[in-house]
């Protein structure tokens, strides 16, 4: 089908996959956003619901992964509120880590058995977007996203014989998927399931606008404002450079568990303001209008804001013309933490290795995948930070496809 980005114009993508070289069809068992119209709490009107679906094969530039595990994003319940919308019936989940049990014809780079990280945007490597490194987002990916297919276009998901669109191209909330080579970085055998699949979001995103836009030189500080997955793994990328980091959050769990990281100041939006602080460099990861002007305030003469959160596309914000003129201020928006995965991924994985990145203290809770609707209210109510799904450890196997059922569609 041909992408677009507007998804009312989207025709349902087709769910015959007798095109793909990996037509065979697998049974699955997935966590599926059914409308973007249910209110909180969603552990009660249940917008999501676990079904099983058929998911074909990977075609001749796709992989087959068996998913380990996969973490529970403010990006997903941006989509379960209606904040973002996107085209339902929707397998959710961007932001998973998992064995590759099948590669297409053409995938001559990975292999059966590797662990890959998924990345919510793919990058085609061609267009302008690509060329930016990371500045910019790739235009074709951003396209099969907003259009809910994968890369090289349509559905590998279908369900009673009715397509379900993916979700940023991974449709990670499920046993297994099928995905675009481009979508996925290998790592090794050492980094665990649960730290690699926040490398593919949290880590991209908070660590990218640290080690991407802001480049904190020695002897600066660093402030992030807004302390959840995405804020904390930019906190633990500037300690991890040895920068002086200052946390910002008005949840006050969110800075007792930044202090344990070992920043210099812990701080309210409120006393932050109240004493004046100012900071070098400001990461702003709330994705909250106020927040960025908290964020602004505390830049110091001469610093930089940079802006990596999504807040709903209504949202404005009051930012003074003349302070950024007369203090000389940048301010710098990120999206995905300006990232290349396949360049950035490596390089968190060594840090983790290193013990200088310890994205486990991320995760807030390990969970079931029939947790889900319990879980986004959780993470709305602002207590979470990562609530990492862990698949059972009987579909562990790489050399087959356990779980699976092939054969017809049902």
């Amino acid at each position: 089908m041909t992408a677009t980005t507007n998804p009312a114009l989207i025709p349902h993508p087709t769910a015959d996959t007798s095109q793909w070289s990996g037509s065979r069809t697998h049974r699955i068992r997935g966590a599926v956003l059914e409308s973007c119209d249910n209110k909180r709490p969603f552990a009660v009107s249940r917008p999501i619901t676990v079904s099983d679906l058929d998911l074909a094969g990977p075609g001749p530039n796709e992989v087959l992964v068996r998913i380990e595990a996969a973490g529970v994003c403010h990006s997903d319940l941006s989509v379960v509120d209606g904040n973002r919308r996107r085209p339902t019936p929707m397998l959710l989940g961007h932001e998973s880590a998992g064995r590759i049990v099948e590669v297409g014809e053409k995938v001559t780079d990975l292999s059966v058995g590797q662990r890959v990280v998924m990345a919510f945007l793919p990058r085609c490597g061609e267009c302008a977007g690509c060329r930016t490194e990371g500045k910019l987002p790739c235009v074709a990916g951003t396209a099969a996203n907003n259009a809910g297919t994968l890369l090289g276009g349509g559905s590998r998901l279908s369900r009673d014989g009715e397509s379900v669109f993916h979700h940023l191209g991974v449709s990670g909330f499920a046993t297994h998927a099928t995905v675009d080579r481009r979508s996925v970085t290998p790592v090794d055998d050492d980094v665990p399931a649960d730290v690699a699949a926040l490398l593919g979001c949290a880590v991209l995103t908070g660590g990218g606008a640290v080690l991407n836009v802001a480049r904190p030189a020695p002897g600066q500080t660093v402030a992030v404002v807004g302390l959840g997955g995405v804020g904390m793994a930019a906190v633990l990328t500037a300690l991890s450079l040895d920068a002086e980091v200052v946390g910002v959050d008005a949840v006050e769990s969110k800075l007792d568990l930044v202090r344990s990281f070992g920043v210099a100041q812990a701080l309210t939006p409120e006393q932050a303001t109240r004493q004046g602080l100012r900071a070098d460099l400001v990461v702003e990861a709330a994705g909250h209008p106020r927040a960025f002007e908290t964020a602004v305030a505390i830049t110091a003469p001469g610093g930089v804001t940079v802006t990596v959160g999504l807040p709903g596309p209504e949202a404005c914000s009051t930012v003074s013309p003349l302070v950024l003129t007369a203090e000389a201020r940048t301010i710098v928006g990120s999206y995905l933490g300006s990232a290349v995965p396949r360049r950035d991924i490596p390089i968190y994985a060594q840090l983790w290795r290193e013990g200088r990145l310890p994205v486990e203290r991320l995760i807030s809770a390990r969970i079931r995948l029939e947790d889900i609707n319990e879980a986004m209210d959780l993470l709305a109510g602002g207590s979470q930070l990562r609530q990492v799904i862990v698949f059972d450890d009987d579909r562990s196997a790489t050399t087959a496809i356990p779980g699976l059922d092939t054969g017809a569609s049902s």
